[in-house]
Order: C-alpha cells, then structure tokens, then sequence
C-alpha cells in the first residue's frame, strides 16, 4: 500500500511522525463515452478559448479570476509554499467525546502508520489513550491542496484519521423537515419497534454488497454474448398513499416474519397489545348480542327443569325409604354369609 502523505502528529509536546494510507477505495464498472452512431470514443480536450487552440496538459497551472475580471496565476510553486502550520503536521486540537462530531461531517478515511520505530511507542500510547477514554481527536490538516478538518481515531486496533467538512459547509435542513402537527398514537410507536427489532435480527453488514455492479455485469455478459439482457420484472402498483398506518406496520412484521421462516400465525405479546382498539369493540356488540339472545333460553332451561325435576311430595318420600329398608336387609344377609364362611374355614383348619 502506497502512502499518500507523510508529516507527524503533535499532541503536545509529543510528535509522532506517521504517514497516511487510503483507507477505503470504491469499485466500479469503468464505462466510456462513446458516439451513439458508430461506437467511437469521446474524448474531452482542453482548448484555449483566447487561441482556440488544444493545449497540453503540461501548458495549463492554476488562476483566480478577481472581481474584475482579471486573472491572477498561481504556480505550483505557489501552492507548496503556502505558511500553512498544517501542511506537515496533523495538530491536535483537543479530545472530545465521540458523539461530539455529526457524522454528516465526515468525508474521507485514512490509515495512520508510523514512519520510524521511534513512533511505536507514542503511537501506541495515543492510541490506548483514545481507546480507554472512548474519546476521539479533533486535528487540521492540510492535504490534497486544502486544508480540512479531522479527527483521529481507533479502528481495529490501527488510528485512523478521517477528514470532515468544515460546520459552514453542512447546509441547514431547514424547511425540509415536515413541520405539520402529527400525532403518534402509542400503539403505532410500540408496533414500529416490533418491525425494527424484527428487521434488526442476525443482521450482518458484512454480507451486503453492491447489486448494482452485479446487475451492470450481467447486462454486459449478456450484450457480449448476443442475447437479450435480463430485464426487472414490473413492481406490482403500491396503491398510492398509506391509509391505515397501523395496518402497514402489521404486514410489514408479518412480512419479515415470513422470510425468516417464522410462525405468523401465534402473535406476539408485544403485537397483541397493540393491536388496534376498534378490532375490540367491532367484536364486543356481537357478544352482548349473543348473551341477551341466551338469556331466554337458559331462563326456559330453569322452568323447564322445575317442571321435569319433582318434589320430594310427588316423588314419594315412601318409596324412597322402602328403597332405603330394601338396601339395608340386603347388607344385613351379606355379612351373615361372609361370618357363616368365615366360621367354616376355622373349623377346617383346626380339624
């Protein structure tokens, strides 16, 4: 890995000298413009307007127009020798918590290495500093032709020093947040955190890649080929707006669900407590309904029962003795017949 600047880190009275390495590095597919009508190459060329003349690459340096108009050269010269502190040196400015800076601030990342031995100690020390305090470090330095805002950082266990835009260079989002009253009724809010708990799931960042480039790629293979290129099948009509945001949230986790493999048939507790209250009272008529329908019948139920069921006066109190006296003899013969046989048995034994 080539590095693409060198100078040191000052915290103090500490210098650390390091050199910086392109952290990051996008991939695309290189595509040329090219004329529709037969294939061929455009090329840009650099043309003096006051000649009208193309002009080499080794022929054109750096000028600032005034509000005259007149043009003011800068040499290479120029730029390198500009007073600037930051130009070799990556100042330390303070140590502040990490949620300090907004992460729309930050542009591009660089590794930081060391440049000699004699920088492994301090380097380590900074870098156990920032670690054990979670904090990070707020520096300037001056690289690529200006001069930017950083910060420094660990990142798996190596600094990392990662431009960011200057506080006057982050627009205001004013006027584009939605400034209407709108209400969150609870229900939705807890069944919104269902989905994101749900979408959240064996979540691994690692395995996302660029679909894009894969689908570029298979157009390309397709036209070197000669066939007919894949094409996105139609996405089916949304319908427009959202008109029952609870009802959204319910298929969306039902959704995700079903791509896990998940049950959606048993809801969750969180998902039954805030399933909407009109559910509730579109089933609650149904079931007074039903119990004042009910009530008759178990009312002719009772009489009914009254009538077939009769008193102690019509049943006979007399018959239900007699049943009574009938048992008891029978009991009463029984235990004759087992005294009788147990009679017999001792006799034998003794004989």
């Amino acid at each position: 890995m080539r590095a693409t600047w060198k100078g040191a880190i000052s915290f103090g009275l500490v210098t650390i000298p390091v050199q910086l390495f392109t952290a990051t590095e996008e991939h695309d597919i290189p595509l040329r413009q090219v004329h529709e009508k037969d294939g061929s190459r455009v090329r840009m060329r650099r043309v003096c307007e006051a000649e009208d003349a193309e002009i080499s690459y080794q022929e054109i340096t750096k000028g600032y127009e005034a509000p005259d108009g007149s043009m003011i050269m800068l040499s290479d010269e120029d730029l390198a020798d500009l007073p600037l502190p930051s130009k070799k040196l990556i100042d330390v400015l303070a140590f502040v918590d990490a949620e300090t800076i907004d992460p729309l601030m930050f542009s591009k990342a660089y590794y930081v290495g060391t440049s000699d031995r004699a920088a492994e100690k301090p380097y380590a020390l900074l870098k156990e500093a920032l670690t054990e305090s979670g904090q990070i470090a707020v520096t300037k330095i001056a690289i690529r032709s200006r001069e930017s805002l950083a910060v420094l950082r660990v990142h798996e266990d190596t600094l990392v020093l990662q431009t960011c835009l200057w506080p006057d260079e982050v627009r205001s989002a004013a006027g584009v947040t939605p400034e209407g009253d709108v209400t969150i009724r609870p229900q939705e809010l807890q069944m919104a955190k269902s989905l994101m708990d749900m979408l959240s799931q064996d979540f691994d960042l690692s395995a996302l890649h660029d679909e894009y480039q894969e689908a570029l790629q298979q157009v390309i293979e397709a036209r070197l080929q000669g066939v007919e290129p894949p094409r996105e099948a139609e996405a089916a009509p949304t319908g427009g707006k959202v008109i029952d945001l609870m009802a959204a949230l319910e298929n969306s986790v039902r959704a995700a669900k079903e791509s896990r493999g998940e049950d959606t048939g048993e809801e969750t507790e969180a998902e039954v407590r805030t399933l909407p209250a009109r559910k509730t009272a579109k089933k609650a008529p149904a079931r007074k309904s039903a119990s004042k329908k009910a009530a008759p019948a178990r009312k002719a139920t009772g009489s009914a029962a009254k009538k077939a069921a009769p008193s102690p006066k019509e049943s006979g109190g007399k018959k239900t003795t007699a049943a009574t006296k009938s048992t008891g003899r029978g009991a009463a013969k029984k235990a004759a017949a087992k005294k009788t046989a147990a009679k017999k048995t001792t006799k034998r034994a003794s004989a």
